[in-house]
C-alpha cells in the first residue's frame, strides 16, 4: 500500500526537488508519494509581510481542500518563512487549523527544523538563508525558542522565492561556505524555494556535517507523522539515522 504525504506548496520555485525526493525514497523501496498542492499567492517577496499573507489560514484552507483528494496519510505546510514568521506559537497554532480541517496530522517546514535538529542532538546550526535579513532573523528568534542556538547567520539578499529557484549548485555550495562556522553542529538552508535535493550528499561530504535543507526535513517530518521511517543515504545525514 502507498503512504500519500500531502505537500501544501506556496507559488512556484523549487516544487519539483519533492519528485527528486519522493524518487529517491522509493529507490529505497519505501511506498510513497509526495504530491504537490500549489496555493495561492499574492506575492513571493522574501519579506515579513509578504509571507505573512503567503501563510494566512483561508489560503491554507483552500490549498487542504484540494490535496484531501489524494487522500494523504498527513499534511506538510512546506513553507518555512510562511510559518516561521508568525513565532514558535503561531506556527503551532497555523499546523493545528492544517490538522483540525484534514483530519490527519499535519507540520510546516520551519517546525520540521526544529523536530530535526532536535531527532539529531543538534543545539548550535549555522544558517545560509536566500533572505534578505529581516526575514531571515526572523528564523534566529523562531529556533532560539525551540532551543537551538544559531552560531551563525548569512542573509543572501535574494529578494523573491522564484529568483531563489534559479540558483545553480555553484551558487548554493558558494553560500553555504560563506554561511559555515567552526562551532556549527549543522547547517541549515531554509528556503523550500530553494533547490537542494540533488546536491544534500555533496554538501554534507563538502563541509563534514548534517545539512539541513527545507524541502528535505518537510519530507522526512511527513513520513514520521504517518508512522513511516526510511533510511536512504541519497538524502544525507537526517534520513540515515
Amino acid at each position: 500500500m502507498t503512504t500519500t504525504i500531502a505537500m501544501l506548496y506556496p507559488g512556484h520555485a523549487a516544487e519539483d526537488d519533492y519528485e527528486l525526493i519522493e524518487s529517491a525514497l522509493v529507490a529505497a523501496d519505501a511506498a510513497v508519494r509526495l504530491p504537490v498542492t500549489i496555493t495561492e499567492i499574492e506575492s513571493d517577496d522574501h519579506t515579513v509581510d509578504a509571507m505573512a499573507a503567503v501563510g494566512e489560514q483561508d489560503r491554507l484552507a483552500e490549498g487542504v481542500r484540494r490535496a484531501l483528494a489524494d487522500q494523504p496519510a498527513s499534511v506538510m505546510w512546506a513553507c518555512t518563512s510562511g510559518s516561521f514568521v508568525f513565532g514558535l506559537d503561531g506556527a503551532r497554532r497555523q499546523v493545528a487549523d492544517i490538522a483540525a480541517l484534514a483530519d490527519r496530522p499535519a507540520s510546516s517546514t520551519s517546525l520540521a527544523f526544529v523536530d530535526a535538529c532536535r531527532h539529531l542532538g543538534l543545539s548550535r546550526v549555522a544558517i545560509a538563508a536566500t533572505y534578505p535579513d529581516p526575514l531571515a532573523s526572523r528564523f534566529i528568534g523562531f529556533l532560539a525558542d525551540g532551543g537551538i542556538e544559531v552560531v551563525s547567520l548569512r542573509a543572501n539578499d535574494i529578494e523573491t522565492a522564484a529568483e531563489a529557484g534559479i540558483l545553480d549548485g555553484d551558487g548554493l555550495f558558494d553560500m553555504i561556505e560563506a554561511a559555515d562556522h567552526p562551532d556549527a553542529q549543522a547547517i541549515l538552508i531554509p528556503d523550500t524555494a530553494l533547490h537542494t535535493a540533488m546536491w544534500i550528499t555533496g554538501l554534507e561530504e563538502k563541509f563534514g556535517k548534517p545539512v539541513l535543507t527545507a524541502n528535505q526535513v518537510t519530507a522526512w517530518q511527513g513520513l514520521r507523522l504517518a508512522g513511516m521511517t526510511t533510511a536512504t543515504t541519497d538524502l544525507g545525514t537526517l534520513f540515515g539515522r
